[in-house]
């Protein structure tokens, strides 16, 4: 009997691990860092809204999946005859929260998250010693109809260069930059935690690599 309920729970932690890879989204090219574009002499500038811009996450595991958001602490755009040449934002790794849960879960959930748990500082995003991330951008370039944008993404003083899909409108000095929802190993910087293909013996204790994002970024023409 004790055999025959095993089983069953490993059938079911592979069909919902399976069921949360099939709807992830794509993975993000990603390759080693390269060089920030450079700003145009005639280009104008617009700063990023705070309070208007967020990204997105979603983790995963074979439970099941926690999703949230981190607040953009800051950016700078260099827009040229309405396009975007170059820009960088910067990333509040401390205002990490948990949307799906509440109380006390919700609140260890976001401490273990950003590394702070006594006892296990430290993991994931260890925010005490790496409380900003960034990302520059390197270049923007059609393909197969879409606009994509490439950019240095900084966590945890790691820095790999990362392309995904985005749309980006330009009206009235109002400038807005949504990227497709797209996941990032992260452990390609050094977000070590939980991952099975760091550690071994975790069983079904191990937290997906892949993260879900999505990138929303206001810009207000200064």
């Amino acid at each position: 009997m004790k055999k025959r309920i095993a089983t069953l729970f490993t059938i079911v932690t592979l069909v919902i691990s399976a069921h949360s890879c099939k709807d992830k989204a794509k993975e993000a090219s990603t390759t080693e860092a390269e060089t920030v574009a450079t700003t145009e002499a005639t280009a104008e500038k617009y700063i990023a809204s705070t309070g208007e811009s967020i990204i997105e996450w979603k983790g995963f595991k074979p439970t099941g999946t926690h999703n949230g958001t981190i607040n953009i602490e800051n950016g700078v755009f260099n827009i040229t005859d309405g396009k975007i040449n170059s820009g960088t934002f910067l990333i509040d790794m401390k205002s990490i929260v948990s949307d799906d849960l509440e109380g006390k879960m919700k609140g260890n959930l976001e401490a273990h998250l950003k590394g702070t748990v006594e006892g296990k500082e430290g993991d994931f995003f260890d925010v005490t010693k790496f409380p900003t991330g960034a990302f520059e951008i390197t270049s923007l370039s059609e393909a197969e109809g879409q606009t994509m944008l490439s950019g240095n993404l900084t966590l945890k003083d790691v820095k790999n260069n990362i392309t995904f899909p985005v749309t980006v409108t330009n009206e009235n000095g109002v400038m807005v930059l949504t990227s497709e929802t797209f996941t990032i190993d992260r452990t390609k910087w050094g977000v070590n935690y939980g991952s099975k293909s760091v550690f071994d013996n975790l069983g079904d204790k191990f937290v997906n690599d892949d993260i879900e994002l999505k990138i929303t970024v206001k810009a207000t023409k200064s």
